[in-house]
């Protein structure tokens, strides 16, 4: 689905990323994590097309990207900015699909059917300021449902909203990948949530940015946040990926 194929980018003389190497299979959610000011979101940015990396190349089902696919969807951190505030949570999760050619109905019908499957049927009329972030941040996921993309991009979605919020919104990622069998990347500086929601954790260093380890999450489904977070493996695993964050050795034999 997605491979990105030695990518490298600076601002100015400050680099940023140096020669990342990832792919994301069909149906796979990849989690991405490294330390802050890594280069994370402007991996990300690359891979949508919104920043023009360098060197190296970005290719989504074999076709380098130029410009922001048309099959490609992102949700961003600020769901603050993401919505506008004089359109409802329906015409706000619709307005995409104007670029589909779907007529007002068909438009109307898809938002609503969105909203509901992030359990927001009852709020298709409110309003981004009557609701609280979480319910802002599920309409932005629902608008990406409702354009179904090949690909979803996700840069640390959850990082804005309370302890409780963001586990509720983990889980309905999981049951949305379920669902859709969507292919996800997910930039995050969480490492229990990398670990939770992922089928592969993908680690980068310090700027400029580069994989350092790439470690299949190997947890049964369904996850769950009190069962799953208790396992062995999981214990294990969110130990490794912090170690390698910090850059601190890892014991060979816990990979």
């Amino acid at each position: 689905m997605l491979k990105v194929d030695n990518l490298a980018h600076a601002y100015g003389s400050h680099h940023v990323l140096d020669g990342v190497d990832l792919t994301v299979g069909d149906g796979e959610l990849v989690s991405v994590v490294g330390p802050s000011g890594c280069g994370k979101s402007t991996l990300l940015r690359s891979i949508a097309g919104l920043v023009r990396p360098a060197a190296g190349q970005v290719l989504i089902n074999g076709v380098p990207v130029a410009q922001t696919p048309d099959d490609l969807a992102v949700v961003f951190q600020d769901y603050s900015r993401s919505l506008f505030p004089w359109m409802s949570a329906a015409a706000n999760v619709a307005l995409p699909l104007r670029r589909k050619g779907l007529s007002r109905r068909e438009r109307r019908d898809a938002a609503r059917a969105a909203l509901e499957q992030v359990g927001l049927g009852g709020a298709a009329g409110k309003y981004p300021f009557e609701m609280s972030g979480g319910m802002q941040q599920r309409v932005a996921i629902a608008r990406a449902l409702a354009f179904r993309p090949a690909l979803l991009l996700m840069d640390e979605p959850f990082a804005s909203v309370d302890a409780q919020t963001r586990e509720e919104l983990e889980d309905l990622l999981l049951a949305v990948r379920a669902t859709h069998n969507m292919s996800i990347l997910l930039i995050t500086h969480d490492i229990d949530e990398s670990v939770y929601v992922g089928d592969r954790v993908v680690v980068l260093t310090r700027a400029p940015a580069r994989v350092v380890q790439d470690l299949a999450v190997d947890l049964p489904f369904p996850r769950d946040q009190i069962a799953t977070r208790e396992l062995e493996a999981f214990v294990r695993l969110r130990a490794e990926v912090g170690k390698l964050v910090r850059g601190r050795p890892v014991d060979k034999e816990s990979q």
